[in-house]
């Protein structure tokens, strides 16, 4: 049975939001030193530069994910999580989609991210490389290491 989610921009204000990026940073913390967590926290997600969105199904919220402009060929994803009970249900799968919709209507040439290299986040990486995402040259203030790794894709 294929799970159909509602996508849409979100300001943050939920409390189920609030929960899933909380769940987030603490998983981001518990896997990485903290110096290596580059998840933005929910005030600075709702600045201007940054588009929030959550994905809904059967009345739950499925996923959350961000897109930040960085230029007006460029942007970033940020906020990518999948809830408990969706993951492995295609919800991250959705998300990513709507995300690069996103960015492809924005007139964006290239997007980039950057997630962790240990094996809690080998799902989200290979996601990532599923859709066509590609190992890159550290960007902005991000440096690869064993710790994180930033990944690309020109569209």
């Amino acid at each position: 049975m294929r799970i159909e989610y509602d996508i849409r921009p979100d300001d943050l204000s939920g409390p189920e939001v609030k929960r899933l990026l909380e769940l987030h940073l603490s998983e981001m913390h518990s896997w990485s030193p903290s110096c290596k967590v580059n998840s933005l926290p929910p005030e600075r997600l709702k600045e201007a530069d940054v588009t929030f969105f959550a994905a809904w199904a059967e009345g739950q919220l499925a996923a959350c994910g961000a897109l930040k402009h960085l230029s007006e060929t460029r942007g970033e994803l940020k906020a990518m999580r999948a809830a408990s009970a969706f993951r492995g249900k295609g919800a991250g799968r959705a998300m990513l989609v709507a995300l690069l919709d996103e960015a492809k209507q924005r007139g964006y040439t290239w997007v980039g991210l950057e997630t962790g290299r240990p094996v809690q986040f080998a799902d989200a990486t290979r996601l990532y490389a599923a859709h066509g995402f590609a190992e890159c040259d550290a960007f902005g203030d991000y440096v690869s290491d064993e710790f994180s790794v930033c990944m690309e894709l020109h569209l």
